[in-house]
């Protein structure tokens, strides 16, 4: 048997501590209630305990659970979605006020089948959510939209805190990784996003473990640096099923606090770097780093003035 084709043993330090309190079965059962769906849950994410249990926050997931992609590292299921839920963005926006949450991420499945790519629905659910809660900052993850301008400055008019749209891997693997997407669309629309709202915070996450070298991390950093992008986080790949790829190398904590460093040289305001790190993970500490980040600048600026 080749190493291609063997499951690689996963190591120690990628085992995950249960907890199922109270918040978690609660969250769960309010989830279901309002007919809302996590992509904590979706795609099966290793820290829906910590999140769920420990920090009451949660990744929401609009326009379906049914993607019209088929990347294959995700566990999201596929297929022809069902049509457009309009009540769902004030269910979200009285979710996170049930939970009064402080930071929420809204993700969607790509939706291909739509002109605006669910631009519309996705603008409307950060609008609910701030009438309903305006102390709470929102973090939007969409998929490329299409790569259609319109549709991007539809959702960014909308003006949520952070823009995040995730690369996920490096250019080389990009055609067997994701499905659709293209490596310099996602640039791009990560650029555009930066220009049509200069003030907002724009991020981006990278799986590792699927083949790349540490030379194609490194470009892709500055890749995302040269279109002006803010934050990013480092995870490690997890096969969801035997039908997904397959992990090629389990990095070790040192490797991630490795990259995490070199992030930060490359001008980053905050990265996130380890083995259980996902695009949402501490997303409420990311935008406070911005933030911080962002003052610091400002006020080294009007020094040199």
């Amino acid at each position: 048997m080749s190493r291609n084709s063997e499951y690689l043993r996963k190591p120690e330090w990628l085992k995950i501590k249960l907890n199922t309190n109270e918040h978690y079965t609660g969250l769960k059962k309010m989830m279901r209630e309002k007919n809302l769906h996590t992509v904590c849950e979706e795609a099966r994410c290793p820290n829906i305990h910590e999140c769920w249990a420990e920090r009451r926050t949660a990744t929401f997931m609009i326009l379906g659970d049914t993607c019209t992609r088929a990347c294959r590292f995700c566990a999201v299921k596929t297929g022809l979605p069902t049509e457009l839920d309009l009540a769902e963005p004030e269910r979200v926006a009285d979710s996170v006020q049930l939970m009064n949450l402080k930071h929420v991420v809204v993700t969607a499945v790509a939706r291909d089948d739509l002109k605006d790519g669910g631009a519309a629905v996705f603008a409307e659910t950060v609008r609910a959510i701030r009438r309903k809660n305006p102390f709470t900052s929102i973090e939007v993850l969409p998929s490329d939209m299409g790569g259609k301008e319109e549709n991007l400055a539809l959702l960014m008019d909308a003006k949520p805190d952070i823009l995040n749209h995730n690369i996920e891997t490096v250019r080389r693997l990009t055609p067997r990784v994701r499905a659709r997407a293209k490596y310099d669309r996602s640039l791009e629309f990560l650029r555009r996003a930066k220009v049509m709202q200069p003030a907002i915070p724009t991020k981006s996450s990278l799986m590792v473990g699927l083949g790349e070298t540490k030379e194609e991390i490194i470009e892709v950093m500055d890749d995302l640096r040269t279109n002006n992008v803010d934050i990013m986080t480092i995870g490690q790949y997890l096969q969801p099923s035997k039908s997904h790829l397959k992990v090629e190398k389990y990095y070790r904590p040192e490797e991630f606090a490795e990259l995490r460093e070199i992030a930060l040289t490359k001008g980053f305001s905050h990265c996130e770097a380890g083995p259980l790190v996902r695009s949402s993970y501490h997303a409420d500490e990311q935008v406070n780093a911005a933030a911080k980040h962002k003052q610091l600048l400002g006020e080294a600026e009007a020094k040199e003035a």
